[in-house]
């Protein structure tokens, strides 16, 4: 069963939809991170920052950017097709 492209526009724009509110997600949580590490002492934080947890935060961060461009091309994309309907 092949879908309309009526359907393909539908669900691409779901799907940036969810994607788009897991970004807003992971940005609040590393806002809170900054304003909760100015609540820390200065030891607090270099013993935090000191571990594997805080490695994979900063690579997923690094990720992240990578995917916001990723996102615009997506973006981009679908305003073609929506412009060729």
């Amino acid at each position: 069963m092949t879908e309309s492209k009526e359907d393909e526009i539908e669900n691409a724009k779901l799907a940036y939809t969810i994607i788009q509110s897991l970004l807003n997600a992971n940005e609040a949580l590393s806002d809170l991170l900054v304003v909760m590490s100015h609540a820390m002492e200065e030891d607090v934080i270099k013993a935090m920052t000191n571990t594997g947890e805080w490695e994979t935060y900063l690579e997923s961060k690094r990720t992240l950017e990578t995917t916001n461009k990723q996102i615009e091309l997506f973006v981009t994309a679908l305003e073609r097709i929506e412009d060729d309907d």
